[in-house]
């Protein structure tokens, strides 16, 4: 029984945007991963590591380049992190700073922890959101590496005329 207990924490501190979660599908508990805590969050029912939502939200979900409160920040994968990384946006700051809330950005005691109103910067040349530096707690600032972004998934249905 200890085995397998430890066996489940180990999973449960897998990577952060692994669909698995521990404990009860109902509630959110720590540690978690980024995916059901950000599915919890925002009410977005797609499934998947966080790398796939952006693709996953074509036709059934509003998919933009602008932040807004409520709406899932969506980090690709890169070779660092493979599973991506999803984060939900808790405020606008300006045009090219947010706040989000999100699950096991930290690495450490500290990893599979919920993290909220967390710093997250457009460093695009763009001005678009596809290139970001999250706050790093370990650290106490943002991070030195710039992650790739898809955009924002925001919790609205996307529209669908009658056939």
């Amino acid at each position: 029984m200890r085995a397998a207990l430890a066996m489940l924490l180990l999973l449960a501190l897998a990577a952060c945007g692994t669909t698995r979660a521990p404990g009860p599908q109902a509630g959110i508990t720590e540690p978690t991963s980024c995916v059901p805590y950000a599915r919890a969050r925002s009410g977005i029912q797609l499934q998947g590591d966080a790398w796939q939502w952006w693709d996953q939200a074509a036709g059934r979900y509003v998919r933009g380049r602008s932040p807004a409160p409520g709406a899932v920040l969506v980090i690709s994968r890169t070779s660092r992190m493979p599973n991506g990384h999803v984060a939900v946006v808790s405020r606008v700051v300006s045009s090219r700073e947010i706040r989000v809330d999100h699950a096991n950005w930290a690495t450490g005691s500290a990893r599979g922890r919920i993290a909220t109103d967390q710093r997250v910067v457009d460093v695009s040349s763009g001005n678009d959101w596809t290139l970001v530096r999250v706050w790093y707690p370990r650290i106490n600032d943002l991070g030195t590496t710039a992650y790739p972004a898809r955009g924002f998934v925001l919790p609205r249905l996307e529209y669908t005329s009658a056939r």
